[in-house]
């Protein structure tokens, strides 16, 4: 059985009532049968109203993130019970904004990863590099480090997890990595899982991160390691949306 590609959409601080309704609803009379699965990441007060437009539908409902806290004194926090209940299936974790933007430590990725695995959510946890880590050389090194923590934490259900490579110089700057260069680092990626989950690396999906489009969607999924995209801007575009879900089907 080969597993199937994941295109998760994150819709990041974007969307209204209105505007989510037609895009969610495109979506789902667009979507037909596909063959990979499908998340939508929204943002936190949207997920009960995309719950409803996405049921009965092969689209997943995604939170953004995820609070490494069960609960508690932790105002303005989502708690992965909570996210749950709204029947969230995938969080995306470490994005390279909130390590930027919210000083998300590594040793807090592995955390989230933890609490959103311990409810039954998949986590995608997200490494890449900065344009200067880039240039240094130090791409590899950075993205070691960053999953090693998440599997130092997790290591016993690190096949659970999605990973997801996003170049931080990729990301809404127009700029992609290569096919070959983002195969290169999913290779890496693929062989430090393989190390800390033997048997199970294989079927750990790896999605690519950097502004992956409907332009460029089918040459980056034909690569080896790459097991999927998350998707930024092209995923508030109906039409675009479906054209990277056929291009992985």
């Amino acid at each position: 059985m080969t597993k199937k590609k994941l295109i998760a959409g994150n819709w990041k601080m974007n969307g209204s009532l209105a505007a989510n309704e037609a895009l969610v609803k495109a979506l789902v009379a667009g979507v037909g049968t596909p063959a990979c699965a499908i998340a939508v990441c929204v943002p936190a007060p949207y997920l009960a109203q995309v719950q409803t437009l996405v049921a009965g539908s092969p689209i997943e409902l995604g939170a953004q993130d995820v609070s490494a806290r069960a609960q508690g004194a932790f105002t303005g926090e989502q708690s992965a019970a909570m996210l749950k209940e709204f029947g969230v299936h995938y969080a995306i974790v470490g994005h390279s904004e909130r390590r930027q933007y919210h000083g998300e430590t590594d040793e807090v990725v592995a955390a989230k990863t933890a609490a959103a695995l311990a409810n039954g959510i998949t986590p995608i946890v997200c490494v890449g590099e900065t344009l200067a880590q880039r240039e240094a050389g130090q791409t590899e090194e950075i993205v070691k480090r960053q999953l090693a923590a998440v599997i130092h934490v997790n290591g016993h259900c690190i096949s659970e997890i999605v990973v997801a490579y996003e170049p931080v110089w990729a990301i809404g700057t127009g700029k992609t990595a290569t096919p070959e260069q983002a195969q290169a680092v999913h290779a890496v990626l693929r062989a430090q899982l393989h190390h800390a989950a033997s048997d199970h690396a294989a079927g750990i999906r790896i999605l690519y991160g950097g502004s992956m489009n409907a332009a460029n969607a089918a040459e980056l999924l034909a690569q080896a390691d790459i097991d999927g995209g998350l998707i930024g801007g092209a995923s508030l575009k109906a039409p675009d949306f479906l054209q990277i879900i056929a291009a992985a089907s």
